[in-house]
């Protein structure tokens, strides 16, 4: 059985504890340094020193250990390929603990506990941000292009509109031309139906007047 730390315990119960330490090695992995209370930066330098030395051995076994305190596997991946290959010539001392003023309201010293060697986890907040920055620029090209699409529609429906009447300004004067026209070559019609007529009727009274005058010579 492991001997208990001298000391009170940092929560209510070991497995409390536990799960603090865990809480506090993951944020520690995940940022580079963290702001706590002192006692919690002492009990933290220890736990948090081990999980290293195992993650600098590197193997199958080792990495299961870790994951076992550390639940989340991307600090995993992070605390192995990057963490803990800069400690690779170092024995020992991955940790580093800075005394601040004491916190505001109860007064509790407080401390910051860090890495030695400084890892620059900018590069890797910058890469997200990068990412939607393209995302946004993308979705803004693409915004821009289905307007001018738009755009660009509404312009030829206004062009299409706008010849419609011209086309049909033709056809309507076509239309009455060739009414116009009909209406002539019936009115002709009927002159030359009225001028057949008449000289039809003509020619049957000359034929009476013919009859007559031969009628009166015998």
């Amino acid at each position: 059985m492991p001997t208990p730390t001298k000391g009170a315990r940092l929560g209510g119960s070991p497995a409390h504890q536990r799960l603090m330490l865990a809480n506090l090695a993951t944020s520690l992995f995940e940022h580079g340094r963290i702001t706590t209370t002192e006692a919690k930066a002492r009990r933290l330098r220890p736990f948090a020193e081990r999980l290293i030395t195992k993650a600098k051995r590197g193997d199958l076994h080792n990495r299961r250990m870790v994951l076992k305190t550390i639940r989340d596997k991307t600090v995993v991946h992070e605390l192995f390929t990057e963490i803990a290959p800069r400690y690779a010539s170092r024995p020992g001392g991955y940790l580093r603990i800075t005394k601040v003023g004491p916190r505001k309201g109860d007064n509790a010293p407080m401390a910051v506990i860090e890495l030695v060697e400084e890892v620059d986890f900018t590069e890797k907040a910058e890469e997200p941000a990068k990412k939607t920055t393209a995302k946004k620029a993308a979705k803004k090209s693409t915004a821009k292009k289905s307007a001018a699409k738009k755009t660009a529609k509404k312009s030829a429906a206004k062009k299409t509109a706008a010849a419609e009447p011209e086309a049909a300004e033709p056809e309507a004067a076509a239309d009455e031309e060739s009414t116009e026209a009909k209406d002539e070559a019936a009115e002709e019609s009927t002159e030359a139906a009225e001028s057949t007529d008449d000289t039809e009727a003509d020619s049957a009274d000359d034929a009476e007047d013919d009859d007559a005058e031969g009628d009166a010579k015998s």
